[in-house]
């Protein structure tokens, strides 16, 4: 290891042991690590993850309540109607099903469970009414709730926080600066919005994003800010899942070492924060996978994704078994 960057790491890894935060300069000083400096990097992330964290992962599990014919143009995504793929299109699933969704999730390892739908928001009074009924049958699948509904008014959120609703999930899927290059139909500040709101209502927050979509780390970087400043609990990685259709349907998924770069980077900006490491993981790690939890994640999301599967989930439980780590 480089005795200058020896010095970055250190002066960085110190100010987060006694409570203060790295700031930007400092960061990007952290994302310019390359070789041997990477593992330094890595391990000091690790050592950030076990005396903030711990050593217990965090696992969550999803159902794709509502697929397809969404009205943004999200350039990553499958179920936009402004893209033509192969993505299920299908109306909201019923009560009953999300419930069979949640006890599945449960049997698999998950201990928080999300009810995910397409489009830009709840637009049906009686679409609102099932999905709350649903948050209650999976509270009473002894899990923890969790939504991810898009675009939220006030007054649905507290609709669904009153029905049981913990954690209301809304990425901001990069920064500010890239964000017009992703998606024209909201504004980066509408997302922001929304988990504003979610937080004034004492929901606890769930926001991150997507890498490998033609970002610089100078806007994970910033990504990762944003998010602190927003005080969000949990903090999802993504990665980039080349979707044929859509506008990035023909870009390289991001390399393995980058991949687990950005994951000690959030976990030095982010210290307290879950990071958990979601879509695309098996993909973008390959035979690195296991590595996310050296590099600084403390949870993951178990089972299929919205339109793509996921890993074996007892290969993902396997794994933890073997890395020491335990189910929080």
């Amino acid at each position: 290891m480089s005795s200058s960057f020896r010095t970055i790491l250190s002066e960085a890894f110190e100010a987060i042991e006694h409570g203060s935060a790295i700031d930007p300069p400092r960061a990007l000083q952290l994302a310019g690590a390359s070789g041997s400096d990477l593992i330094e990097l890595f391990a000091a992330a690790a050592r950030i993850r076990e005396r903030k964290r711990g050593n217990a992962v965090d696992i969550c599990s999803i159902v794709n309540a509502k697929s397809g014919a969404c009205s943004e143009d999200c350039a990553y995504c499958a179920q936009s109607v402004h893209h033509r793929t192969n993505a299920r299109v299908y109306p909201l699933i019923s009560v009953d099903m999300m419930t069979d969704a949640a006890e599945s999730a449960k049997r698999i390892g998950a201990k928080r469970f999300c009810i995910v739908t397409s489009g830009r928001g709840i637009d049906s009074s009686a679409d609102l009414d099932a999905i709350a009924q649903g948050i209650g049958r999976v509270r009473d699948a002894g899990l923890s709730p969790c939504a991810t509904l898009g675009t939220l008014t006030r007054n649905q959120l507290v609709c669904l926080r009153d029905a049981g609703l913990e954690r209301y999930h809304h990425n901001i899927e990069t920064s500010r600066e890239f964000f017009p290059r992703i998606c024209s139909t909201h504004t980066f500040d509408e997302r922001l919005e929304v988990l504003r709101n979610a937080a004034s209502l004492g929901l606890s927050s769930c926001s991150g994003g997507i890498l490998g979509m033609g970002e610089s780390m100078h806007d994970r970087v910033r990504m990762a800010f944003t998010l602190r400043e927003l005080d969000v609990d949990s903090v999802p990685l993504n990665f980039l899942m080349p979707i044929v259709g859509t506008p990035l349907g023909t870009r390289a998924p991001i390399e393995p070492m980058q991949a687990l770069h950005t994951i000690a980077l959030f976990r030095f900006i982010l210290p307290s924060k879950e990071i958990r490491i979601c879509g695309g993981r098996g993909t973008a790690l390959r035979q690195l996978h296991p590595l996310i939890f050296l590099a600084g994640a403390d949870g993951f999301m178990i089972g299929n994704y919205l339109t793509t599967s996921g890993l074996a989930p007892e290969e993902d439980l396997q794994m933890l078994k073997d890395l020491g780590l335990r189910i929080a």
